[in-house]
C-alpha cells in the first residue's frame, strides 16, 4: 500500500492499541489472524525508543496490516533517530508506517517546556529529517494540539477519551485531518458481577491518568466533576471511558466514536496476552470486520 502526499492514511475503521512490548512475542500466525479478522492497524504505545526496532518484525509477519506508534514520546526519543527509523521502515514496508509522537505527561518529566512550543520544535526537526506531513499524527487532548495536529501532519490520535471528545476534535481539526481515538474495552458477560469486575479492572488501569494534569483537564472540559475523578474515579467516569459489556454492547459503544466523527479507533482490550486475539476476534463481527 503506498501513499501518495497530501491523503488521509487509510487504516480501516478499527484498530488495536497495546503497549509495544505487548506485540513483540505475537507469533507469525497471531499477527496475522488479527490481519484476517480485519483489523487495519496496530497501535503501540508505552513510548518506545527512537530505533524502533520492533515495528519491522511486525510488518514482515503480514501483508497489508498498518503499524503506528502511540506515542513516541519526544523528551526521550530524538527526532533525527526517530526519522531514521522512519526512512528504515518506509522503505522496506511503503505506507504501512505511521509515525504517532506526543509530549507526554508533565509529571513524568524534569524539565518540561510547553507543549505546543516543544511539539512545534520537534514537527520542525522531523521536516528537516525529510518525515513527511502525511505519515505522521500528533496525540492531541485540547484544542491548540488538536488544531496544530490538523496543521503539521495527518492529524490526531486522542487517547482515553470519550465520543463526545471526538465529535469536538473532529470540529476543530475540520473533515480532512484523521481522527484516531482509543477506546479501552472489558468483554463480560453482561451480569452484574461482569459490570463490577470490568470496572475494577478499569480502574487498574487508569490509576495513573487520575494523577496526571493533563488528562484531568481533558476530562474536566468533558463535564466530568472533581469527584467523578477523584480516585479510584466514579462509575460513571469508568464507564465513559471503559467501554464493558457484551460483546455487541462494546461494539456499539466503539461505533460511537464513528459515528462521532472518527476515522479509525484503535481498541485496547484490557485482558492477559493470550486472551487478546480471542477477544479481538469476538469483536470483529458486532464491529462489522467480518
Amino acid at each position: 500500500m503506498t501513499d501518495i502526499t497530501g491523503t488521509k492514511p487509510d487504516l480501516g475503521s478499527f484498530g488495536v492499541f497495546g503497549h509495544y512490548s505487548q506485540f513483540q512475542p505475537l507469533s507469525a500466525e497471531q499477527l496475522q489472524e488479527i490481519e484476517a479478522l480485519g483489523y487495519g492497524a496496530i497501535w503501540a504505545g508505552g513510548s518506545p525508543p527512537a530505533e524502533l526496532d520492533w515495528v519491522d518484525p511486525i510488518l514482515e509477519k503480514t501483508t497489508n496490516l498498518q503499524v503506528a506508534t502511540g506515542i513516541v514520546n519526544i523528551w526521550t526519543a530524538d527526532a533525527g533517530a526517530v526519522a531514521d527509523s522512519f526512512h528504515r521502515i518506509e522503505a522496506a514496508y511503503p505506507g504501512r508506517f505511521l509515525l504517532g509522537i506526543g509530549v507526554g505527561h508533565r509529571e513524568a518529566i524534569g524539565e518540561y517546556r510547553k507543549p505546543l512550543d516543544a511539539l512545534t520544535d520537534y514537527l520542525d526537526k522531523l521536516d528537516e529529517h525529510g518525515v513527511p506531513r502525511h505519515r505522521r499524527v500528533v496525540a492531541a487532548l485540547g484544542p491548540k494540539v488538536l488544531q496544530l495536529s490538523a496543521e503539521r501532519s495527518a492529524g490526531a490520535h486522542p487517547y482515553l477519551t470519550t465520543p463526545e471528545h471526538t465529535a469536538q476534535a473532529r470540529e476543530i481539526i475540520g473533515p480532512d485531518a484523521l481522527l484516531a481515538p482509543e477506546h479501552k474495552v472489558v468483554l463480560t458477560d453482561g451480569s452484574e458481577e461482569g459490570t463490577e469486575r470490568a470496572r475494577a479492572a478499569g480502574r487498574k488501569a487508569l490509576d495513573l491518568y487520575l494523577g496526571l494534569t493533563n488528562y484531568l483537564n481533558n476530562f474536566k472540559r468533558l463535564g466530568f466533576t472533581d469527584a467523578d475523578l477523584a480516585k479510584p474515579g466514579s462509575d460513571a467516569f469508568i464507564d465513559a471511558v471503559v467501554a464493558h459489556g457484551t460483546v455487541d454492547a462494546v461494539a456499539a459503544r466503539l461505533k460511537q466514536h464513528r459515528e462521532a466523527g472518527a476515522d479509525h479507533v484503535p481498541v485496547q482490550v484490557l485482558t492477559s496476552p493470550d486472551k487478546l486475539v480471542p477477544a479481538l476476534a469476538e469483536l470483529a463481527g458486532p464491529l462489522g470486520l467480518k
